[in-house]
């Protein structure tokens, strides 16, 4: 359990709050009881993606805490991304580079009235790559002299330098945010950032800090169990935090007395329950703004209210590598009925490789060109079969991007059914991989010698169930991230170039006649692209 399900619902929680309409600043603001502004101006800095729904978020809030605060406190705004001047990426795509390129544009031209143009932009921020022309008219600033700097290799350059600043400072998710130069790591409401920078000014503060509401305090027991290396709630704790800025968590192991009878009790009313979990007490309801966040990602249980972060851990159950009899049977480790399907405990397959992807992931496109090249070099030595990544409810198939991908899935697990032989749909699926949003999948099919027709006959007929069993592949391995590579049938890694696909599936068959080359990236999958995987 890598805590994904929570990384995702705090994903949803912020692009909530992408439709705020534009803030107001306040007479006076930042004025201290004098009359003055204080003598220390903290400088908070955001590192955000122009697109990304969390750090959408935090910039229409840090709009109202602007609002608040006026000139006694300094806004700057970097971006995250890679590549130079002449070949820039961003998780999001080229959209969201001209989105960063305006935003940077902005920036340079009139830095005063920045939080004001972003957050005039996020009102619609799918749109940032082109709504700055009327954004500039609304803050006034000249649009002239903003599209010479979107439109020349002023903007380009900028923009180069922030994301050279982000790799400087560490800041490799949106947003990560500095106070005065220290990493930022509390809640994320406006009463939470007032609170944090109000404390920057001592005695000299405005007037606006006088009167910040304190959050209402919320118990919580994180249960874990120390056994389990992927029970880790430690990195959970400050992403709640950003809900929930009264969050006082108590951690409890189930290897305690009190761990176990607490797991026995509440398993008693969820035979279900697995570890970690997340227990809120109902104080919960007190943070009203808070509880309405997050109170569709949760359930009661017993005395609290449960946070659903997906544990799948049964400490009642044997560990498979630990030389122990856990559950009492008899029976240690990989010999107990219940290890039968632990990745540990799998026959070696040798010479065996599976890919394990979405088809519209940017990660998982990479891996599949990639692992074209690979069996190029490899040919019929090695055995590779792809499977998607996906879930079934009520026989609707559904995956992460939308019904586009799981079309796409279809066809190309139809490619795989009909052209196997000598990895011909593999082809199909590196080519298609290059340009996936295109929707252009017949020309791909036809360079790959594949009769589209053919696709398409699948795609109505028995595509569906196809896709159904392929989905069943990951899920029964709990495999959720893509790209994931299984190899030898024993062990998983990621990969996105042929360079580090070789490499693992060399380390478990050195004896293969393709080992003896070191391979090198091609320019598709070389190609600068922040680090990560779809999950």
């Amino acid at each position: 359990m890598k805590l994904s399900t929570l990384v995702a619902l705090c994903g949803a929680l912020a692009a909530a709050g992408c439709g705020t309409s534009q803030t107001q600043p306040v007479a006076g603001a930042g004025l201290n009881s004098d009359g003055q502004l204080p003598e220390h101006k903290p400088a908070m800095e955001l590192f955000v993606m122009s697109q990304c729904p969390y750090g959408v978020q935090v910039e229409n809030t840090m709009a109202e805490v602007k609002s608040q605060l006026g000139d006694a406190l300094d806004v700057t705004v970097h971006f995250i991304g890679d590549g130079e001047a002449d070949s820039l990426t961003s998780m999001h795509g080229p959209n969201e580079v001209q989105g960063d390129i305006a935003q940077s544009c902005a920036a340079k031209q009139a830095p005063e009235k920045l939080v004001s143009f972003i957050e005039c932009q996020n009102k619609d921020p799918k749109a940032v790559h082109e709504n700055w022309a009327s954004c500039a008219e609304t803050v006034e600033l000249d649009a002239g002299a903003l599209k010479t700097c979107i439109e020349g290799d002023e903007g380009k350059q900028l923009v180069a330098a922030s994301f050279a600043e982000a790799k400087k400072r560490g800041a490799r998710s949106s947003p990560t945010m500095y106070l005065d130069g220290e990493k930022y790591m509390g809640g994320r409401k406006a009463r939470d950032f007032m609170r944090a920078i109000c404390k920057t000014y001592g005695d000299d503060a405005p007037k606006a800090c006088s009167d910040i509401p304190e959050p209402p305090k919320v118990d919580a027991v994180f249960l874990t169990d120390s056994r389990c290396e992927q029970c880790d709630l430690k990195p959970l704790e400050p992403r709640l935090k950003g809900e929930l800025a009264g969050l006082n968590p108590t951690y409890l192991d189930y290897a305690t007395d009190e761990g176990k009878a607490l797991y026995e009790k509440l398993k008693a009313e969820d035979a279900s329950l697995r570890l970690p979990a997340v227990l809120l007490s109902k104080d919960v309801e007190n943070d009203k703004d808070g509880y309405e966040a997050i109170k569709r990602f949760t359930n009661p249980l017993g005395e609290y209210i449960q946070l659903k972060v997906g544990g799948k851990w049964d400490p009642t159950a044997e560990i498979c590598d630990n030389g122990t009899d856990d559950d009492g049977d008899g029976q240690v480790d990989c010999a107990d009925d219940g290890c039968s399907g632990a990745m540990l405990c799998r026959d070696k397959i040798p010479n065996k490789l599976d890919l394990f992807v979405m088809s519209h992931c940017p990660y998982g496109a990479k891996a599949m060109i990639a692992a074209n090249e690979v069996m190029a070099a490899f040919g019929d030595t090695v055995d590779l079969d792809v499977h998607f990544i996906g879930n079934e409810r009520d026989g609707e198939l559904s995956s992460m991007h939308g019904p586009t991908e799981v079309d796409d899935d279809i066809r190309e697990v139809c490619a795989e059914e009909h052209y196997k032989a000598g990895n011909q749909y593999l082809k199909f699926l590196a080519c298609h991989s290059k340009d996936y949003k295109s929707g252009d999948w017949k020309a791909c099919a036809t360079e790959a010698g594949i009769d589209p027709a053919v696709i398409d006959r699948c795609f109505a007929a028995e595509g569906k169930d196809l896709l159904r069993k392929s989905f069943a592949s990951a899920g029964e391995l709990s495999i959720s991230a893509s790209p994931t590579f299984l190899v030898n049938n024993t062990r998983t890694f990621n990969a996105v170039t042929a360079p580090d696909l070789q490499k693992q599936l060399c380390q478990d068959n050195p004896d293969l006649a393709a080992c003896a080359n070191v391979m090198e990236a091609s320019a598709a999958t070389a190609a600068p692209v922040p680090a990560g995987e779809c999950k």
